[in-house]
């Protein structure tokens, strides 16, 4: 049964049309992800689908009687009140006293179990917490999530997966994350340019459609170069209009060489901007650290490598921030040191954006950083950095105050890079991102001349920049050699309490591909050697043939039997193209190392 319905919906914010005309319906138990770039309108539609907030054209179709439970960014609360009053707030009077044991349950799970405290001392991860037990307890049909693994800690984030998998409506969510994409999501919708996009399947199908998708386009376009190329050999040896078939070959010619050339989706990348780094990086000797009384750290000592990817994980307060802010001087360990070498250079990302001034142009934010920066490839402006960080042309010359808190945070992460750095301390850098910049800076980290140390909630963020895992617990800094999947795996081995022991581990997955190098059949190879001749022949045969159809005008016997003879040949001549279509298609993609 059908229980929400979008259609036609449209909505502009300050002349930027951020829906135009999309449509989408939710089925009885659907769950469904909606990803997209930052700013292009993935929150905007969770509010028209929650009522939040009204389309300018189009209707949204809700069937009689649904219950919708809705969980905005920033939860909102009446800053009066306890933790346990403001989540069941919502609740008719009715309801409160039999749903205070479920709340109770809920937010223990997400890790907060003291329900009296009052709800204006919690932080803002507590907050996200309190917000998600609210939008969980609710009774509810439909489930309308915006970022719910936001400012929430790995384990947490764990925690919520296992309850969404068990909630029996329906699910609509906006996240980043890519594992909940994976194992909670049926459908992915993409919000792109205003229009949606909507894949059957989890996150995984949704890369091998669009990959998929974009392999048949570059074999399309491929083919008709190939074409392109054979038919422009033949024009260029003086071939003229005669006869139907000549001119249809002319005609397919001219279309090709006047086509539309698609545009091929640019592999954004940004490249890696750093400063020589010399020997000694950072040096951890024997540092203590607690905070009104509750111990972070006790006795840690470690020497970061120049190419270290180091991973932080722990509760929220566990005192992973307070970590960065030691190695960065901004707070001093109570015992111990930090030493830095002479050469070391570190940008340091907050989870706090810097205050930008929402008058200035965002390409004048990032110039004030640099106007142009030295990349393995070569000078860079920072116009052409800001469109690899996808900020278009029109973009850049937008006053700050227009873009989106996604967008600010962007634009602040690419000016910690672009400061040439050759250690990067993150602190959640995954957070309000998209998943597209997600892709453009895990990559640039891969590329990344120098050390990392990121404190992130974000699994598979952890997978694939982290090679060791620091995990802070219990006043301890412990390490895990690996990624997080293998932290996960080894963490939860090593526990012998009841309740960690039985929560589940996550399995890395090791995949054989059984890949093996594209390569011509011994006949395929023999045919791609001789069918240029082959073609060639055939030509010339069929233009003899026409030499002698000319010469036997009034033969009307032998001019049936010249033209059946030509007919074959043409047949002949257009199935031998098709293979040599396929042939030259096969070579280039052998060049260039393809596996199958």
């Amino acid at each position: 049964m059908i229980l929400l319905t979008a259609q036609n919906i449209s909505k502009t914010y300050m002349e930027r049309k951020v829906l135009d005309n999309v449509s989408f319906y939710l089925n009885e138990g659907d769950k469904v992800g909606i990803i997209g770039i930052n700013g292009t309108g993935k929150s905007t539609l969770l509010r028209i689908l929650a009522g939040a907030e009204r389309p300018d054209s189009g209707e949204i179709i809700r069937t009689g009687g649904i219950r919708i439970s809705y969980l905005p960014q920033i939860p909102e609360f009446d800053e009066r009140g306890s933790i346990l009053s403001q989540v069941l707030a919502h609740l008719p009077d009715d309801l409160k006293e039999a749903k205070e044991y479920e709340a109770k349950s809920i937010l223990a799970k997400l890790g907060v179990t003291d329900y009296e405290r009052d709800i204006s001392t919690l932080s803002g991860g507590e907050k996200r917490r309190a917000g998600i037990a609210a939008a969980l307890v609710q009774p509810s049909d439909v489930l309308l999530l915006d970022e719910p693994t936001n400012h929430i800690d790995n384990e947490t984030a764990q925690l919520l997966e296992d309850l969404l998998m068990k909630y029996r409506g329906a699910i609509v969510m906006v996240t980043h994350d890519r594992y909940f994409l994976n194992k909670i999501c049926g459908r992915i919708a993409e919000v792109d340019m205003g229009s949606l996009y909507v894949n059957e399947g989890n996150y995984s199908d949704y890369l091998a459609v669009k990959a998929q998708r974009e392999i048949d386009e570059a074999a399309a376009e491929r083919r008709n170069r190939s074409v392109y190329r054979r038919e422009l050999e033949w024009i260029s040896r003086g071939a003229r209009a005669r006869g139907t078939k000549s001119k249809d070959r002319i005609e397919r010619f001219e279309a090709l060489r006047d086509r539309e050339i698609p545009v091929e989706a640019e592999k954004l990348k940004l490249q890696s901007v750093s400063s020589r780094l010399g020997k000694k990086t950072i040096e951890i000797e024997d540092i203590s650290k607690s905070i009104d009384g509750k111990q972070l750290i006790s006795g840690f000592s470690y020497v970061v490598s120049r190419d270290a990817r180091i991973g932080i994980v722990g509760h929220n307060g566990a005192g992973k921030s307070t970590f960065l802010e030691m190695i960065m001087g901004e707070t001093s360990p109570d015992s111990g040191r930090i030493v830095l070498g002479d050469t070391v250079n570190i940008s340091y990302f907050s989870q706090e954006c810097e205050s930008m001034d929402p008058g200035q142009r965002v390409i004048d934010y990032i110039k004030e950083t640099a106007e142009r920066v030295q990349t393995p490839d070569g000078t860079v402006s920072a116009a052409q950095m800001l469109e690899r960080f996808l900020f278009t042309p029109e973009l850049q010359w937008n006053r700050i105050e227009k873009l989106s808190g996604g967008e600010r945070k962007r634009l602040y992460l690419l000016k910690i890079l672009m400061t040439a750095p050759n250690i990067l301390l993150l602190d959640e850098p995954t957070n309000d991102l998209d998943i597209a910049t997600l892709t453009i800076l895990e990559d640039y980290l891969e590329d990344f001349r120098g050390a990392v140390i990121a404190v992130s909630h974000d699994r598979y963020f952890l997978d694939k920049m982290a090679d060791e895992i620091f995990e802070f617990r219990d006043g301890q800094c412990i390490r895990y050699m690996g990624n997080y999947s293998d932290y996960a795996e080894k963490s939860a081995q090593n526990r012998t309490e009841p309740e960690k022991a039985a929560k589940k581990a996550v399995k890395k997955e090791r995949v054989y591909t059984g890949k093996t190098k594209l390569r011509f059949s011994f006949k395929e190879q023999r045919e791609y050697e001789t069918i240029d001749d082959d073609i060639a022949q055939l030509e010339q045969s069929i233009a003899d043939i026409e030499k002698e159809i000319a010469a036997n005008s009034s033969d009307y016997v032998k001019l049936q039997e010249l033209s059946d003879k030509k007919d074959s040949l043409e047949q002949q001549l257009s199935e031998k193209m098709e293979r040599w279509v396929y042939l030259n298609d096969l070579a280039e993609r052998i060049e260039k190392g393809e596996t199958v």
